[in-house]
């Protein structure tokens, strides 16, 4: 069992208030999952402001004066370190190619979490309003965040195990539920070169939507051919800087509700996540249905 947040703004207006509705959101999902928690957060200009590229990093063992120095060393070139403990959050004016590369040179010894234009992933392991606080995330700004809270169930309690995913340039998954057959297809994926950061099954996920957008599909096409591929018990929110989807295995087994209205569209792992939005009361609410793919774009 694990809770599912995720909030995709309509209206500009609403943008300086993300980082206090997303907190709420997750916050009422802790009982979900307590052990960890996660989000990714588009659009907020002190963690990826315009202009720059942005690397997400866990497992760090210098500090943020260190780092900023350590990769501008490799790039040539001026590097701005948010510490968000126990994320940073790594800008520089440059493409996001040349900027994970320096990260990954620089501190090789450190899990890269997130990475695009965009998007700023922050996640750990702790009770997820403690790593709410942590992250700053009232404080956030921007057009979309997504949330995660995790029940570990088939992998250890760890940074490399929390959600969200983000294994493509402004990309993401959360997951609640499980995939039955990921060690075939993560066999699959490892003979075509891919490397994985986890033993958990919601990479697998991940790096396989990550792979068809890759390969020229839209977010609507790669969540149908995940959901002809895999087996199990899924709910599954995917995002990038664009869109918001969401799709829900064959018998629709893990909870799921849709609020929409004209200022925002929202989803959660249960309706009491949504109460707080600004009119909520004369939104549009509904259980998505099994296998279909509900997306929407910026």
């Amino acid at each position: 069992m694990c809770g599912i947040v995720g909030l995709h703004l309509r209206n500009p207006d609403l943008y300086p208030r993300l980082g206090v509705l997303l907190t709420e959101m997750l916050c009422e999902m802790q009982d979900r999952g307590s052990d960890s928690a996660g989000v990714a957060v588009y659009g907020d200009p002190r963690w990826s402001p315009p202009g720059h590229a942005t690397v997400s990093i866990l497992d760090m063992s210098l500090g943020e004066d260190e780092l900023a120095k350590a990769v501008g060393d490799v790039l040539g070139d001026r590097v701005e370190v948010v510490d968000s403990a126990p994320t940073f959050v790594v800008h520089a004016p440059v493409s996001v190619e040349a900027l994970r590369a320096a990260v990954q040179e620089a501190v090789p010894e450190a899990l890269v979490i997130g990475f695009g234009q965009d998007v700023a992933v922050l996640k750990g392991v702790g009770h997820p309003r403690d790593l709410a606080t942590r992250f700053g995330l009232e404080h956030a700004q921007g057009w979309q965040g997504v949330g995660h809270t995790r029940m570990a169930t088939e992998s250890a309690v760890s940074p490399a195990g929390c959600h969200p995913y983000a294994v493509g340039p402004d990309q993401c998954m959360v997951h609640n539920g499980s995939f039955h057959n990921y060690a075939t297809i993560r066999r699959n994926l490892v003979s075509r070169g891919m490397t994985f950061d986890s033993e958990n099954d919601t990479e697998v996920g991940a790096r396989f939507v990550a792979q068809c957008l890759e390969d020229g599909m839209d977010v609507e096409t790669a969540l149908k051919e995940l959901c002809r591929t895999f087996d199990g018990f899924y709910t599954l929110l995917v995002s990038n800087r664009d869109s918001f989807a969401v799709v829900r295995d064959a018998i629709a087994c893990k909870p799921a509700v849709i609020a929409e209205t004209d200022d925002w569209v929202a989803m959660a792992s249960e309706y009491r996540a949504l109460v707080g939005l600004p009119g909520i009361e004369s939104a549009r609410i509904f259980e998505p249905e099994p296998e279909q793919v509900y997306a929407w774009t910026r």
